[in-house]
Protein backbone atom coordinates (compact mmCIF):
# COMPACT_ATOMS: atom_id res chain seq x y z
CA UNK A 1 0.00 0.00 0.00
CA UNK A 2 1.41 3.39 -1.01
CA UNK A 3 2.40 5.70 1.82
CA UNK A 4 0.24 8.82 2.15
CA UNK A 5 1.97 11.95 0.90
CA UNK A 6 2.92 14.45 3.60
CA UNK A 7 1.22 17.83 3.78
CA UNK A 8 3.65 20.70 4.31
CA UNK A 9 2.51 23.75 6.27
CA UNK A 10 4.67 26.86 6.53
CA UNK A 11 4.47 28.64 9.88
CA UNK A 12 5.91 32.16 10.27
CA UNK A 13 5.51 33.68 13.74
CA UNK A 14 6.95 36.61 15.70
CA UNK A 15 8.75 34.73 18.48
CA UNK A 16 11.22 37.59 19.01
CA UNK A 17 10.81 41.36 18.79
CA UNK A 18 7.96 43.52 20.15
CA UNK A 19 5.30 40.87 19.43
CA UNK A 20 7.20 38.00 21.05
CA UNK A 21 4.74 37.60 23.93
CA UNK A 22 2.10 36.71 21.33
CA UNK A 23 4.24 34.73 18.93
CA UNK A 24 5.75 32.46 21.57
CA UNK A 25 2.28 31.32 22.65
CA UNK A 26 1.42 30.62 19.02
CA UNK A 27 4.62 28.58 18.56
CA UNK A 28 3.91 26.66 21.77
CA UNK A 29 0.47 25.79 20.41
CA UNK A 30 1.85 24.63 17.06
CA UNK A 31 4.26 22.35 18.94
CA UNK A 32 1.28 20.63 20.60
CA UNK A 33 -0.59 19.83 17.39
CA UNK A 34 -1.16 16.25 16.21
CA UNK A 35 1.20 14.79 13.61
CA UNK A 36 -1.65 14.34 11.16
CA UNK A 37 -3.94 16.76 9.35
CA UNK A 38 -7.23 15.41 8.06
CA UNK A 39 -5.80 11.92 8.53
CA UNK A 40 -2.68 12.62 6.47
CA UNK A 41 0.85 13.07 7.83
CA UNK A 42 1.81 16.73 8.25
CA UNK A 43 5.12 18.57 8.46
CA UNK A 44 5.21 22.05 10.01
CA UNK A 45 8.07 24.23 8.72
CA UNK A 46 8.62 26.96 11.30
CA UNK A 47 10.38 30.29 10.71
CA UNK A 48 10.71 33.26 13.08
CA UNK A 49 9.97 36.62 11.45
CA UNK A 50 11.15 38.59 14.52
CA UNK A 51 8.11 40.95 14.33
CA UNK A 52 9.69 42.40 11.16
CA UNK A 53 7.54 42.71 7.99
CA UNK A 54 10.60 42.48 5.71
CA UNK A 55 11.65 39.19 7.32
CA UNK A 56 8.05 37.95 7.16
CA UNK A 57 8.02 38.67 3.42
CA UNK A 58 11.24 36.63 3.03
CA UNK A 59 9.71 33.78 5.02
CA UNK A 60 6.62 33.81 2.82
CA UNK A 61 8.76 33.66 -0.31
CA UNK A 62 10.80 30.77 1.06
CA UNK A 63 7.63 28.84 1.89
CA UNK A 64 6.17 29.14 -1.60
CA UNK A 65 9.35 29.09 -3.71
CA UNK A 66 11.65 26.64 -1.90
CA UNK A 67 9.42 24.59 0.40
CA UNK A 68 6.38 24.40 -1.93
CA UNK A 69 4.05 24.39 1.09
CA UNK A 70 0.37 23.50 0.81
CA UNK A 71 -0.73 26.28 3.18
CA UNK A 72 0.75 28.93 5.47
CA UNK A 73 -0.09 29.84 9.07
CA UNK A 74 1.00 33.31 10.18
CA UNK A 75 1.96 35.81 11.09
CA UNK A 76 1.49 37.29 14.55
CA UNK A 77 0.96 40.99 13.77
CA UNK A 78 -0.93 42.89 11.08
CA UNK A 79 2.21 44.25 9.33
CA UNK A 80 3.92 40.85 9.21
CA UNK A 81 0.72 39.11 8.08
CA UNK A 82 0.24 41.64 5.29
CA UNK A 83 3.78 40.92 4.11
CA UNK A 84 3.16 37.18 3.93
CA UNK A 85 -0.22 37.69 2.26
CA UNK A 86 1.52 39.01 -0.85
CA UNK A 87 3.52 35.81 -1.31
CA UNK A 88 0.47 33.66 -0.57
CA UNK A 89 -1.67 35.50 -3.10
CA UNK A 90 0.99 35.53 -5.81
CA UNK A 91 1.58 31.78 -5.48
CA UNK A 92 -2.09 30.85 -4.88
CA UNK A 93 -1.33 29.31 -1.48
CA UNK A 94 -3.96 29.44 1.30
CA UNK A 95 -2.89 31.66 4.21
CA UNK A 96 -4.44 31.43 7.67
CA UNK A 97 -3.30 34.66 9.30
CA UNK A 98 -3.27 35.09 13.08
CA UNK A 99 -3.86 38.86 13.06
CA UNK A 100 -7.00 40.79 12.08
CA UNK A 101 -6.94 42.81 8.87
CA UNK A 102 -8.87 43.27 5.65
CA UNK A 103 -6.89 41.61 2.84
CA UNK A 104 -6.24 43.65 -0.29
CA UNK A 105 -7.00 40.48 -2.26
CA UNK A 106 -9.28 38.22 -0.26
CA UNK A 107 -9.28 35.03 -2.36
CA UNK A 108 -6.31 33.21 -0.76
CA UNK A 109 -6.09 34.98 2.63
CA UNK A 110 -8.06 34.01 5.75
CA UNK A 111 -7.34 36.28 8.76
CA UNK A 112 -8.72 34.16 11.59
CA UNK A 113 -8.93 36.63 14.50
CA UNK A 114 -12.18 38.47 14.96
CA UNK A 115 -12.47 41.49 12.69
CA UNK A 116 -12.02 44.95 14.14
CA UNK A 117 -15.70 45.71 13.54
CA UNK A 118 -16.84 42.61 15.46
CA UNK A 119 -14.68 43.54 18.45
CA UNK A 120 -15.25 47.29 18.43
CA UNK A 121 -19.03 46.96 18.34
CA UNK A 122 -18.88 45.34 21.78
CA UNK A 123 -16.78 48.23 23.11
CA UNK A 124 -19.13 50.88 21.76
CA UNK A 125 -22.09 49.02 23.27
CA UNK A 126 -20.28 49.23 26.62
CA UNK A 127 -19.60 52.95 26.15
CA UNK A 128 -23.22 53.66 25.33
CA UNK A 129 -24.48 51.62 28.29
CA UNK A 130 -22.14 53.50 30.64
CA UNK A 131 -22.86 57.01 29.39
CA UNK A 132 -19.47 57.67 27.78
CA UNK A 133 -19.81 60.82 25.65
CA UNK A 134 -16.18 61.67 24.88
CA UNK A 135 -13.12 59.54 24.16
CA UNK A 136 -9.48 60.06 23.23
CA UNK A 137 -7.48 57.64 21.10
CA UNK A 138 -3.87 56.45 21.19
CA UNK A 139 -2.65 53.60 19.00
CA UNK A 140 0.27 52.08 17.17
CA UNK A 141 1.63 54.09 14.24
CA UNK A 142 1.22 51.14 11.87
CA UNK A 143 -1.48 49.17 10.07
CA UNK A 144 -2.94 47.84 13.32
CA UNK A 145 -3.34 51.28 14.84
CA UNK A 146 -4.62 52.76 11.57
CA UNK A 147 -7.27 50.07 11.17
CA UNK A 148 -8.56 50.67 14.66
CA UNK A 149 -8.45 54.47 14.30
CA UNK A 150 -10.65 54.34 11.22
CA UNK A 151 -13.11 52.09 13.02
CA UNK A 152 -13.13 54.23 16.18
CA UNK A 153 -13.75 57.39 14.14
CA UNK A 154 -16.68 55.70 12.44
CA UNK A 155 -18.07 54.12 15.60
CA UNK A 156 -17.82 57.32 17.61
CA UNK A 157 -19.65 59.28 14.92
CA UNK A 158 -22.42 56.66 14.74
CA UNK A 159 -22.88 56.62 18.52
CA UNK A 160 -22.70 60.38 18.97
CA UNK A 161 -19.49 60.12 21.00
CA UNK A 162 -16.99 62.95 20.64
CA UNK A 163 -13.44 61.96 19.68
CA UNK A 164 -11.46 64.73 21.39
CA UNK A 165 -7.84 63.70 20.71
CA UNK A 166 -5.81 61.28 18.56
CA UNK A 167 -2.22 60.26 19.34
CA UNK A 168 0.08 57.58 17.90
CA UNK A 169 3.26 55.79 19.01
CA UNK A 170 5.64 53.13 17.71
CA UNK A 171 5.72 49.55 19.02
CA UNK A 172 9.33 50.06 20.08
CA UNK A 173 8.83 53.40 21.91
CA UNK A 174 9.93 53.51 25.54
CA UNK A 175 7.97 56.64 26.50
CA UNK A 176 4.65 58.22 25.53
CA UNK A 177 4.78 61.12 27.97
CA UNK A 178 4.12 63.84 25.39
CA UNK A 179 1.15 61.95 23.94
CA UNK A 180 -0.25 61.21 27.38
CA UNK A 181 -0.18 64.86 28.43
CA UNK A 182 -2.09 65.83 25.28
CA UNK A 183 -4.69 63.13 25.94
CA UNK A 184 -5.25 64.29 29.51
CA UNK A 185 -5.53 67.92 28.41
CA UNK A 186 -8.41 66.98 26.12
CA UNK A 187 -10.36 65.79 29.22
CA UNK A 188 -11.95 62.62 27.77
CA UNK A 189 -14.28 60.42 29.80
CA UNK A 190 -12.45 57.39 28.39
CA UNK A 191 -9.25 56.60 26.52
CA UNK A 192 -9.16 54.00 23.76
CA UNK A 193 -5.78 52.26 23.34
CA UNK A 194 -5.26 50.45 20.03
CA UNK A 195 -2.14 48.36 20.51
CA UNK A 196 -1.10 44.75 21.08
CA UNK A 197 1.21 42.71 23.28
CA UNK A 198 3.23 44.18 26.12
CA UNK A 199 3.81 47.55 24.35
CA UNK A 200 0.09 48.22 24.85
CA UNK A 201 0.69 48.66 28.57
CA UNK A 202 2.86 51.75 28.04
CA UNK A 203 0.11 54.36 27.47
CA UNK A 204 -2.02 52.89 30.23
CA UNK A 205 0.75 53.09 32.81
CA UNK A 206 1.60 56.61 31.69
CA UNK A 207 -2.00 57.76 32.01
CA UNK A 208 -2.43 56.30 35.49
CA UNK A 209 0.92 57.69 36.67
CA UNK A 210 -0.30 61.14 35.72
CA UNK A 211 -3.55 60.78 37.58
CA UNK A 212 -6.00 59.95 34.82
CA UNK A 213 -9.02 58.25 36.42
CA UNK A 214 -11.33 57.77 33.43
CA UNK A 215 -12.33 54.49 31.82
CA UNK A 216 -9.64 52.72 29.77
CA UNK A 217 -10.42 50.52 26.79
CA UNK A 218 -8.01 48.12 25.08
CA UNK A 219 -8.34 45.83 22.07
CA UNK A 220 -8.09 42.04 21.96
CA UNK A 221 -4.43 42.57 21.09
CA UNK A 222 -3.63 42.65 24.83
CA UNK A 223 -5.43 39.48 25.88
CA UNK A 224 -2.44 37.58 27.22
CA UNK A 225 -0.94 37.18 30.66
CA UNK A 226 2.34 38.89 29.78
CA UNK A 227 0.28 42.05 29.42
CA UNK A 228 -1.00 41.58 32.98
CA UNK A 229 2.55 41.16 34.22
CA UNK A 230 3.89 44.28 32.50
CA UNK A 231 0.93 46.57 33.23
CA UNK A 232 0.96 45.98 36.99
CA UNK A 233 -1.92 47.67 38.82
CA UNK A 234 -2.52 50.15 35.99
CA UNK A 235 -4.78 47.63 34.26
CA UNK A 236 -7.39 47.50 37.02
CA UNK A 237 -10.84 48.05 35.52
CA UNK A 238 -9.76 48.17 31.88
CA UNK A 239 -12.39 46.78 29.48
CA UNK A 240 -11.58 44.84 26.33
CA UNK A 241 -13.11 42.34 23.91
CA UNK A 242 -11.58 38.90 23.50
CA UNK A 243 -12.31 35.49 22.12
CA UNK A 244 -14.08 32.99 24.35
CA UNK A 245 -10.92 31.03 25.16
CA UNK A 246 -9.59 33.56 27.68
CA UNK A 247 -12.50 32.85 30.04
CA UNK A 248 -13.48 29.36 28.86
CA UNK A 249 -14.27 28.12 32.37
CA UNK A 250 -16.64 31.06 32.89
CA UNK A 251 -18.69 30.28 29.77
CA UNK A 252 -22.13 28.75 30.35
CA UNK A 253 -22.49 25.00 29.94
CA UNK A 254 -23.56 24.16 26.40
CA UNK A 255 -21.65 27.07 24.86
CA UNK A 256 -20.18 25.71 21.59
CA UNK A 257 -16.68 26.98 22.42
CA UNK A 258 -16.53 25.55 25.93
CA UNK A 259 -15.46 22.00 25.05
CA UNK A 260 -12.86 22.87 22.38
CA UNK A 261 -11.61 25.65 24.66
CA UNK A 262 -11.23 23.44 27.71
CA UNK A 263 -9.63 20.67 25.63
CA UNK A 264 -7.06 23.14 24.31
CA UNK A 265 -6.39 24.58 27.76
CA UNK A 266 -5.90 21.12 29.25
CA UNK A 267 -3.14 20.46 26.72
CA UNK A 268 -1.56 23.91 26.74
CA UNK A 269 -1.64 24.63 30.46
CA UNK A 270 -0.84 20.98 31.16
CA UNK A 271 2.53 21.61 29.52
CA UNK A 272 3.18 25.29 30.23
CA UNK A 273 1.49 25.74 33.60
CA UNK A 274 -1.76 27.07 35.00
CA UNK A 275 -2.50 30.58 33.79
CA UNK A 276 -0.19 30.33 30.78
CA UNK A 277 -3.08 30.54 28.31
CA UNK A 278 -3.09 33.08 25.50
CA UNK A 279 -5.82 33.80 22.95
CA UNK A 280 -3.02 34.19 20.42
CA UNK A 281 -1.88 30.64 20.98
CA UNK A 282 -5.49 29.56 20.61
CA UNK A 283 -5.70 31.27 17.20
CA UNK A 284 -2.93 28.96 16.03
CA UNK A 285 -4.86 25.99 17.39
CA UNK A 286 -8.02 27.19 15.62
CA UNK A 287 -6.06 27.44 12.37
CA UNK A 288 -5.27 23.75 12.77
CA UNK A 289 -8.96 22.92 13.38
CA UNK A 290 -9.95 24.78 10.20
CA UNK A 291 -7.25 23.06 8.15
CA UNK A 292 -8.04 19.65 9.65
CA UNK A 293 -11.67 19.88 8.59
CA UNK A 294 -10.77 21.22 5.14
CA UNK A 295 -8.20 18.47 4.45
CA UNK A 296 -10.70 15.82 5.58
CA UNK A 297 -13.22 17.27 3.12
CA UNK A 298 -10.89 17.09 0.10
CA UNK A 299 -9.11 13.82 0.93
CA UNK A 300 -8.42 11.84 -2.24
CA UNK A 301 -9.39 14.67 -4.61
CA UNK A 302 -5.83 15.89 -5.17
CA UNK A 303 -2.29 15.15 -4.02
CA UNK A 304 -0.50 17.41 -1.51
CA UNK A 305 2.27 19.44 -3.09
CA UNK A 306 0.26 20.30 -6.19
CA UNK A 307 -1.59 23.46 -7.31
CA UNK A 308 -4.75 21.36 -7.50
CA UNK A 309 -4.47 20.47 -3.81
CA UNK A 310 -3.89 24.09 -2.79
CA UNK A 311 -6.89 25.23 -4.81
CA UNK A 312 -9.12 22.52 -3.38
CA UNK A 313 -7.90 23.33 0.13
CA UNK A 314 -8.67 27.03 -0.37
CA UNK A 315 -12.18 26.21 -1.56
CA UNK A 316 -12.79 23.88 1.38
CA UNK A 317 -11.61 26.49 3.90
CA UNK A 318 -13.97 29.04 2.37
CA UNK A 319 -16.87 26.60 2.80
CA UNK A 320 -16.21 26.11 6.53
CA UNK A 321 -19.59 26.26 8.26
CA UNK A 322 -20.51 26.28 11.95
CA UNK A 323 -17.16 24.89 13.11
CA UNK A 324 -16.81 25.16 16.92
CA UNK A 325 -13.30 26.33 17.85
CA UNK A 326 -11.72 27.82 20.95
CA UNK A 327 -12.66 31.42 20.13
CA UNK A 328 -16.18 30.89 18.81
CA UNK A 329 -17.92 29.31 15.84
CA UNK A 330 -16.39 29.79 12.38
CA UNK A 331 -18.46 30.17 9.24
CA UNK A 332 -16.59 31.38 6.17
CA UNK A 333 -17.99 32.77 2.93
CA UNK A 334 -16.64 34.29 -0.29
CA UNK A 335 -17.01 37.74 1.30
CA UNK A 336 -16.03 36.90 4.90
CA UNK A 337 -12.72 35.13 5.48
CA UNK A 338 -12.58 35.78 9.22
CA UNK A 339 -15.65 33.75 10.03
CA UNK A 340 -16.27 35.02 13.56
CA UNK A 341 -19.44 36.92 14.40
CA UNK A 342 -20.67 38.35 17.68
CA UNK A 343 -20.69 34.85 19.22
CA UNK A 344 -16.92 34.81 18.79
CA UNK A 345 -16.24 37.55 21.32
CA UNK A 346 -16.97 38.47 24.90
CA UNK A 347 -16.21 41.54 26.97
CA UNK A 348 -13.86 41.12 29.90
CA UNK A 349 -12.38 43.37 32.54
CA UNK A 350 -9.32 42.99 34.74
CA UNK A 351 -9.74 42.64 38.49
CA UNK A 352 -6.68 42.18 40.68
CA UNK A 353 -4.56 41.00 37.74
CA UNK A 354 -7.05 38.40 36.54
CA UNK A 355 -9.55 38.25 33.68
CA UNK A 356 -13.25 38.48 34.54
CA UNK A 357 -16.12 37.92 32.13
CA UNK A 358 -18.54 40.84 31.99
CA UNK A 359 -22.07 39.47 32.04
Amino acid sequence: MAQAQTINIGVSLSTTGPAASLGIAEKNSIDLLPKTLGGLPVNYIFLNDASDPSQAAKNGRRFVDAEKVDAIIGSTTVPTSLAIAEAATDSKTPLLALAPFQPKQIEWVFPLPQSISVMSSALFEHMKANGIQSIAFIGFSDAYGEGWLQDVQKGAAEQGIKLVAVERYARSDQSVTAQTLKLIQSKPQAVFIAASGTPAALPMRSLRERGYKGQLYQTHGVANNDFLRVSGTADEGVVLPTGNILVAEQLPDGHPSKKPGLDYLAAYEGKHGTGSRSPFGAYAHDAYLVLDKAVTTIAGKAQPGTPEFRAALRDAIEKTEKLPVTHGVITMSPTDHSGFGADGRVLVTIEKSSWKLLK
